[in-house]
């Protein structure tokens, strides 16, 4: 998912922002769609000034080092902090992917935190529309957020919508061949539909046959 998050063209790119302040917890995701699920990364750098309350945040028992427990625990948090949501339904994103930089790498701001999620699509309509909102650690929180092309084709991005914080993004969208209703056989496995079905044409051919049956072998009416 990474090498195509790094060489996918980035759609209707955002706003300009500012450089990386001191004061902020940059916060940037970038979302993939496709036809059937959702991935995305998103990258939580630190400024300076407000290491302290981030890292307070990640090493809870404060010893310096961020174990994996610790590690899996934050990311567990920021995807609770996260809202994804298909058509007015919730999704459950789960995690892919955790890269932790070192506490010192953070603290000098050379590195962020890269946390990858994916969350399944329901089925729907030909138009759809996905909204993503961030609410992790709001007071000091800088975010940044975009969609990358599709990668299928039947996938067509049409839409786009920001807040000015960009902790709240809409992104409209429509899938080709898209259909809104499910078919009795795909209802469970095929190989009992198709039972289901045999059966019932059976029962059929047999009232049928039963039919004519009655006609050949009923007794002629009396003169």
């Amino acid at each position: 998912m990474r090498n195509r998050l790094t060489t996918a063209i980035l759609l209707l790119s955002a706003a300009p922002a500012p450089a990386h302040r001191l004061d902020e917890y940059l916060q940037a995701a970038l979302l993939s769609i496709a036809k059937d699920r959702i991935q995305a990364e998103i990258t939580l750098t630190p400024g300076v000034a407000v290491f302290p309350i981030v890292i307070a945040g990640i090493d809870t028992d404060g010893d310096g080092v961020v174990s994996q427990a610790e590690q899996r625990a934050y990311a567990a948090r920021v995807l609770r902090e996260l809202s994804l949501t298909l058509d007015g339904r919730p999704l459950t994103p789960r995690l892919l992917s955790l890269r932790f930089p070192s506490p010192e790498e953070m603290k000098q701001g050379q590195a962020g935190i890269r946390i990858g999620f994916q969350a399944d699509l329901p089925r729907g309509g030909p138009g759809r529309r996905l909204v993503f909102e961030n609410r992790h650690q709001g007071s000091i929180g800088a975010y940044l957020v975009n969609c990358l092309v599709p990668v299928d084709p039947a996938v067509r991005i049409v839409a786009q919508d920001r807040n000015y914080t960009q902790s709240h993004y809409q992104v409209d969208y429509v899938v080709t061949g898209a259909r809104t209703a499910i078919l009795p056989w795909e209802w469970s496995d095929g190989r009992v539909c198709l039972g289901i079905l045999a059966a019932f044409l059976c029962a059929r051919f047999a009232l049928l046959w039963r039919g004519r049956t009655g006609l050949r072998t009923s007794s002629p009416p009396a003169p």
